[in-house]
C-alpha cells in the first residue's frame, strides 16, 4: 500500500508506480483507504461532507454581533485542528493549552458542539470522522485488525512530514508489531502544523526501528547552484535532520535581494527576455496580500492568475449586499463594511481568513472612496480589476499553496517582521515556510520587503534594512488620495488618480529614491553573505535535503 495526502498526489504516485512495473501497488490517500475499510466491514457510512464551510456558515450566522461575519474557513480549520488531535467538544476546552481559536473559546465549543450535532442528525460525515470510525474500528475489532494485517503487508507514506496524530494512529494499526514500512519526506518542509500535523513521526523513526535503512535524497533537479546556496544559509536554524543537497544543474543567475524592489517591473524585465508569464510565480504569506499584487498587476496589463480578492469572503458578501442599492460608492461601502464587522483597529487574536477578510473589507472602502461615482459603476470596476485571466499570466499564490511546486522565477515580496514571519505564528515553521518559498524557484529568485526586515533576513546574511522614502515631489502616502474625475464619465466614474502610486512594492512602475536613484537600479544584483554584493558567494557546509 502506498498512502498519500492528497488525490491528485494519490494519481500521481499511481502513475510512476505504473511506469516502474509496480501496477500491482495500491496508491491511495488515508481518507480513501479509511472509507474502504469502513465500508467493507461496516456497510454504507452515509454521505460524506465534500467541505465543512456551508454546514458552518449556517451555525457562524448564529453568533453574537460581529462574529457571525467570521469565516466558515477558520472555523473549519479550528474543528479540524482539533479532531486531527482525537479532541471531542466534551475535551476540547480542557485540552487548548496555549493555542488560542479564532473566536472565543466558549462560542468555538458552542460552534463545535452544534456542528456535531446537526452532523450527526443529517446523517453526515467529515474527513475526519473517516479516520477516527476507522481507527475504533480496528482499536476495537481483533478479526477486522487481523483481515487487514493479512492483506496489506508493506507501506510507503509520502509527504510524511505533514501526518498528524489521527493519521498516524491509523498507519499504527494498519502496520501492527511489523516494520514493513517506507516514509519518504522532508523535514525542512513541514508547514501545516496549524493542522495538527508535525514532523516528529518522520524524524522519530530512526529511533522507533534502529534498523531502518535510511536514504538521503541530497540531489536537487530543480534549482541553480545559485538558488540552492541563497536558501542553505537557513540550514543551520531548521533543525531536524541535517542533509546536504548537491546540485544537479548548470550556473544560473544570481539571486536578487533587496529593499523596496518593484516586482511588476522584474516580471516585465523577465517577459521582456523571453519568459513566459506562466513561468513565474509571486508568493506571498496571506490571501490578504494577493489583492495588493492584482490591483498593481491589472494597472500594469500584467495577466494573473490564482488569486481573486472577488472570490474570497468579504467581497463575496459586499457584492451580495450591493446588489439593489444606490448611492455614492464610498459611503454605501463603508456603511455595509461596518455592518458586517469591519474593525478600525485589527486585533492580533484572530484567525488568518478573519485577518485576511479584514484586510480585504479596508481594501475595498479604500478602493471605494478613491472611486468617485455611483455603486453599480464600483462594482463593475471591482471585476474589471480584479477579475482573473482565465488560467495564463503569473501565478499569484500564497507559500502554503506554493508547496509542491516550481517555477523558472519566484518573487518573493513583503519578507517583513509581521508578515514572515506572521504575527502570532511559529517562528519555527515560518522560518520553513519562507524555505518552501525559496526553493520554488528553478533559476531566477527575488526577496524584497517594505518595512521593517524579517529576522529570517540576518540568517541569510543579508544587511537589510528598509528602503528609504522617496523624496521630493515623489512622495506620497501609502494611504492614496480621493481620485478626481478625469473626462467626461458621467455618473458611473473612473477608478484613475492623478497622485503618484505608493511605495509598494507590487506597483508596476519605476520608483524615485534620493539622489535621483530608480528601482530598477538594483535589479538582479545580489546581496553577500557579509551585505555587499557579489556574484561569487561560496555555500555554506550544511545544506538542506532535496525539495523533491
Amino acid at each position: 500500500m502506498a498512502f498519500t495526502f492528497t488525490g491528485k498526489a494519490a494519481g500521481e504516485l499511481r502513475a510512476r508506480l505504473g511506469a516502474l512495473g509496480a501496477g500491482g501497488v495500491r496508491a491511495s490517500t488515508f481518507h480513501s483507504a479509511a472509507l474502504a475499510l469502513l465500508r467493507h466491514f461496516e456497510g454504507d457510512q452515509g454521505r460524506i461532507l465534500s467541505t465543512k464551510a456551508l454546514l458552518l456558515r449556517r451555525i457562524g450566522n448564529t453568533l453574537p454581533g460581529a462574529f457571525r461575519f467570521r469565516p466558515a474557513g477558520d472555523l473549519a480549520t479550528e474543528i479540524e485542528w482539533a479532531k486531527n488531535r482525537r479532541l471531542t467538544p466534551d475535551t476540547y476546552c480542557d485540552r487548548l493549552g496555549d493555542h488560542e481559536p479564532p473566536i472565543p473559546a466558549d462560542l468555538m465549543h458552542r460552534v463545535f458542539r452544534e456542528y456535531e450535532r446537526r452532523k450527526a442528525a443529517e446523517g453526515l460525515l467529515d474527513f475526519e470522522d473517516l479516520l477516527e470510525r476507522t481507527v475504533r474500528l480496528l482499536e476495537g475489532d481483533e478479526e477486522a485488525r487481523a483481515a487487514v494485517h493479512e492483506r496489506w503487508r508493506a507501506f510507503t507514506v509520502d509527504e510524511y512530514q505533514d501526518v498528524n496524530l489521527l493519521q498516524q494512529s491509523l498507519l499504527d494499526l494498519w502496520l501492527g508489531e511489523r516494520d514493513e514500512l517506507c516514509a519518504v519526506g522532508d523535514d525542512y518542509q513541514a508547514i501545516y502544523g496549524f493542522t495538527g500535523a508535525s514532523a516528529g513521526w518522520l524524524l522519530a523513526l530512526p529511533r522507533r526501528f534502529p534498523h531502518a535503512h535510511v536514504v538521503r535524497l541530497e540531489r536537487s533537479y530543480r534549482s541553480t547552484p545559485q538558488v540552492l546556496e541563497l536558501a542553505n544559509r537557513l540550514v543551520p536554524r531548521l533543525g531536524g535532520s541535517a542533509k546536504t543537497l548537491a546540485p544537479t544543474l548548470p550556473d544560473g543567475p544570481e539571486p536578487v535581494v533587496g529593499p523596496g524592489l518593484d516586482v511588476a517591473a522584474q516580471v516585465r524585465e523577465l517577459h521582456a527576455g523571453g519568459l513566459p508569464l506562466e513561468e513565474m510565480a509571486v508568493l506571498v504569506r496571506t490571501n490578504a496580500r494577493t489583492s495588493e499584487f492584482e490591483e498593481a498587476f491589472h494597472e500594469a496589463g500584467i495577466p494573473f492568475q490564482g488569486a481573486s480578492l472577488l472570490a474570497r469572503d468579504a467581497a463575496r458578501q459586499l457584492l451580495k449586499a450591493l446588489r439593489g442599492r444606490q448611492g455614492p460608492a464610498a459611503e454605501v461601502v463603508r456603511e455595509l463594511a461596518v455592518r458586517q464587522g469591519l474593525l478600525a483597529e485589527v486585533p492580533e487574536k484572530l484567525g488568518e481568513r478573519e485577518q485576511t477578510r479584514q484586510a480585504d473589507l479596508a481594501r475595498l472602502v479604500r478602493l471605494a472612496e478613491e472611486f468617485d461615482g455611483e455603486i453599480d459603476g464600483f462594482v463593475e470596476s471591482l471585476h474589471e480589476r480584479f477579475g482573473e485571466s482565465a488560467g495564463r499570466g503569473v501565478h499569484l499564490l500564497t507559500l502554503h499553496r506554493a508547496k509542491g511546486l516550481e517555477w523558472e522565477a519566484v518573487l518573493l515580496p513583503r519578507v517583513e517582521e509581521g508578515e514572515l514571519p506572521v504575527r502570532r505564528g511559529d517562528v519555527e515553521e515560518e522560518r520553513r515556510l519562507f524555505y518552501v518559498g525559496l526553493t520554488r524557484a528553478k533559476r531566477h529568485l527575488l526577496v524584497t520587503w517594505e518595512g521593517r526586515p524579517s529576522r529570517f533576513l540576518d540568517e541569510l546574511g543579508v544587511r537589510a534594512a528598509a528602503p528609504p522614502l522617496p523624496s521630493g515631489s515623489d512622495r506620497c502616502s501609502n494611504r492614496r488620495p480621493r481620485c478626481r474625475r478625469s473626462g467626461s464619465g458621467g455618473s458611473r466614474g473612473h477608478a484613475r488618480t492623478r497622485c503618484p502610486r505608493s511605495s509598494s512594492s507590487a506597483t508596476g512602475r519605476s520608483r524615485s529614491w534620493p539622489h535621483g536613484r530608480r528601482t530598477r537600479s538594483r535589479s538582479w544584483r545580489p546581496y553577500r553573505a557579509s551585505g555587499r554584493r557579489s556574484s561569487s558567494d561560496t555555500a555554506p557546509s550544511s545544506s538542506p535535503g532535496s525539495p523533491r
